[in-house]
């Protein structure tokens, strides 16, 4: 059974940072220690190494939450990070439990909108363009994609229509697919 998103990742790894509250802790640690062993083991690290770098992944979330800064990434695309850059410090002293560096652990062709916004590298582009949709936009996209939360739990956590909330995902997500897609062009 999928253990259910925590209820807000970034009010728990504050509560890490300001008190050392082990269950927040535990609750970070229950959703994020299994996915990050999974993305390890698929980028090529063998099960055993894949599970190491995932304890000292999420060790380093208990040692280092308050440098977490909300502004900057998702509480998810933050624990990645630190899996992904402690992959590539393991790599980096020969370890020889871990198979050669795979250039695109962590990345996903930005093929989909969905795609784009969690797997897009530039993060001050994805960041700008959230910040392009009107807020009620936002919110959904922000609920769906960076905690992790089904149509419906949003449309009970905002008291609205579950249509609604497919309506506002799908038109942010079509302007942000145009926002960074303008974005690209103008880079070129």
């Amino acid at each position: 059974m999928r253990s259910p998103p925590p209820r807000d990742c970034g009010a728990l790894i504050a509560r890490i940072a300001q008190a050392q509250d082990r269950d927040a802790f535990a609750e970070v640690f229950d959703y994020y220690a299994p996915r990050v062993k999974t993305l390890l083991v698929k980028s090529g690290s063998p099960p055993a190494a894949a599970e190491e770098l995932a304890q000292e992944a999420m060790l380093t979330v208990w040692r280092k939450a308050a440098s977490y800064d909300p502004a900057r990434a998702s509480a998810a695309a933050w624990i990645f990070t630190i899996a992904r850059n402690l992959r590539s410090d393991a790599l980096r002293r020969g370890s020889s439990a871990l198979h050669a560096f795979d250039a695109t652990f962590g990345a996903e062709a930005p093929a989909q909108p969905d795609a784009i916004l969690s797997g897009a590298q530039d993060g001050a582009c994805v960041r700008a363009a959230m910040r392009s949709l009107n807020p009620d936009q936002a919110q959904a996209i922000e609920m769906a994609f960076y905690q992790e939360q089904t149509h419906s739990q949003i449309s009970q956590a905002l008291g609205v229509p579950l249509g609604t909330v497919k309506a506002r995902i799908r038109f942010g997500m079509m302007k942000l697919k145009a926002f960074i897609e303008r974005e690209m062009r103008g880079a070129e």
